[in-house]
């Protein structure tokens, strides 16, 4: 290299150290001092993108004072459509509101919140570890701690979502979220569930739909939870049995959600159906509070969970596609609304793969469909809805279509399938179908007085099982014979003491929570059953018994 080559190296070298150093310099005055102008800065990626808080407040409004509002200036606050009272206050209402601004467009007399607190005190002289912090007060007992520093908003300690949950027992199930210790403070809250306040710190980070696969030893366990109905708050017990039990004190949704913990974590299941009325309409105001507390029992254990509506859901503060919606953004959640071209939210399926985790090959294919909720003749048909000929054609199509694609051609084991429904199908009132021995039946099943044939599209396509809930003290498993075996019908039976139990004229003893379990073993083909108690023998396997062998439906 000749003497000019290697000066013009050195010196390259250089104004890329110099270069370097100037930049190094301008990024740390301007992450002090902001120093680059706004183009520059709306250009740079920001580490939480969106929006941020700069300020909350609670604005109450009462139907005696028709000066009062509830709503304050949209050009500047954002309401959460969540009345504090849940609309149950006669006299007195009460909204959160927020301030939100992008944080390319925050002014310098803007203040991002980077904590919120509820109490009665400043939680400098309420709390250790404060130090000389500034609080700012609010209506409610609310306390921000803001910052006027230059990017603060990128902190991952910034509020950048803020939400209310209600009742005691109210829990987070989104990733990134904190529900606040203190309920908001309320002027006469009445018997109200506690308002709470939820914060969400740093970006939304997307959820992304979890793969279900055949465990290495070849087999899948379905833990099929029927008819939570869990409310708003803590609940009302139903028909509690034993009635002493406790003391005779009895809060639904703790003594729900402890059963179901306790069989989760014994059973340790691949996947959580879900088979419709999780939410107790009539007494869920915030229909989403109700959502979380059984969608938590899961995330927090990493079992992906499938969810269907029963007549019970959509009868609090959220429709069917709204509570899909929700549900569906969760993580572990397999819960997808379906066709829009398809009657009804929440007709769809999901594949089981084969263990190899190398191999996207479907080794069973599980089908969800909505059976709706109440007749729409009830003059000609009463009772309860059917399903449709836009989901038997959905569901025939689909079957048929999967049946030709590559993960079903590749898989060359014996394939599966099965379907879950709420409402139970009119072949389950066919008592001389019933399979003694395999539960109880404690009252007429209440399916739909019309008839629209699913039963025969299930077996057509080779549907082996489909299990409902709905008729709560239902627990039995009927075996269609035309003229032979050809599909299992079972009930899982109602798990929530939100909901109706007891016939204990009909049960001895009474009626006790349940679920039930389907296991599937790949390497025979079977599918065998049984159900667990919330109450009693609670470390058996009631009822266990063989559905499918080799592929096709078994008789015990």
């Amino acid at each position: 290299m000749d003497v000019g080559s290697a000066t013009r190296v050195r010196t390259s070298i250089q104004l890329g150290a110099l270069t370097f150093i100037v930049f190094l310099l301008l990024f740390l005055l301007d992450n002090r001092f902001r120093v680059l102008p706004d183009a520059i800065h709306n250009a740079l990626p920001a580490h939480t993108p969106g929006l941020v808080i700069t300020d909350i407040t609670l604005a109450t409004c009462s139907s005696l004072n028709l000066l009062s509002s509830c709503r304050l200036d949209a050009q500047k606050w954002h309401r959460i459509e969540k009345d504090l009272y849940l609309n149950k206050g006669w006299l007195n209402h009460a909204y959160i509101h927020i301030e939100r601004k992008k944080e390319s467009e925050l002014a310098e007399t803007d203040r991002v919140i980077l904590d919120v607190k509820v109490g009665r005190l400043d939680p400098v002289t309420s709390e250790n570890g404060q130090g000389a912090e500034r609080w700012e007060s609010r209506s409610g007992g609310i306390w921000l701690k803001r910052t006027s520093k230059r990017h603060a908003s990128d902190s991952v300690k910034a509020i950048t979502a803020v939400d209310v949950l209600f009742g005691a027992d109210a829990v987070e199930a989104r990733p990134g979220w904190e529900i606040l210790d203190q309920p908001i403070l309320l002027s006469n809250p009445g018997d109200n569930q506690e308002a709470r306040l939820t914060v969400r710190r740093g970006p939304h980070n997307p959820i992304e739909r979890p793969t279900v696969r055949v465990n290495k030893d070849g087999k899948f366990k379905i833990m099929q939870v029927a008819d939570l109905h869990l409310s708003t708050g803590l609940g009302v017990c139903r028909d509690a049995e034993p009635a002493g039990h406790n003391g005779g004190k009895c809060d639904a949704d703790v003594r729900t959600l402890e059963f179901l913990g306790s069989v989760l974590d014994s059973e340790k299941p691949d996947l959580v159906v879900l088979s419709g009325d999780q939410v107790n309409g009539e007494t869920a105001p915030d229909a989403q509070s109700a959502v979380f507390k059984f969608a938590e029992m899961f995330i927090k254990r990493s079992i992906p969970f499938a969810t269907i509506f029963g007549n019970h859901d959509d009868e609090g503060s959220l429709d069917r596609l709204a509570l899909m919606q929700l549900t569906q953004s969760l993580p572990w959640s397999l819960s997808l609304p379906g066709p829009s071209s398809v009657e009804g939210v929440g007709n769809y399926y999901v594949e089981v793969l084969a263990r190899s985790k190398s191999t996207s090959h479907s080794a069973l294919t599980l089908y969800f469909l909505d059976t709706h909720g109440y007749s729409p003749d009830e003059r000609q048909f009463r009772g309860y809805d059917w399903i449709k000929k836009s989901q038997i054609d959905w569901f025939k199509s689909t079957a048929q279509n999967l049946k030709q694609s590559p993960a079903h051609q590749g898989y060359h084991h014996i394939r599966m399938n099965m379907a879950f429904i709420h409402i139970p199908l009119p072949e389950y009132r066919t008592q001389d179908d019933i399979v003694p021995g395999s539960g109880t039946f404690a009252e007429p099943p209440t399916a739909p007085g019309f008839n629209s044939y699913f039963k025969q599209a299930l077996v057509e396509e080779n549907v082996l099982a489909v299990s409902c809930g709905h008729d709560h003290v239902n627990d039995y498993c009927a075996l269609s014979k035309d003229p032979k075996p050809d599909l299992w019908m079972c009930y899982a039976g109602g798990s929530g003491f939100g909901g109706y139990g007891g016939y204990s004229h009909v049960i001895k003893g009474g009626y006790h929570r349940r679920v039930r379990l389907f296991e599937f073993d790949m390497d025979d083909a079977s599918i065998k059953t049984w159900k667990r108690l919330e109450y009693g023998e609670t470390d058996k396997r009631i009822d266990e018994m063989i559905i499918a062998q080799g592929g096709s439906v078994v008789a015990p």
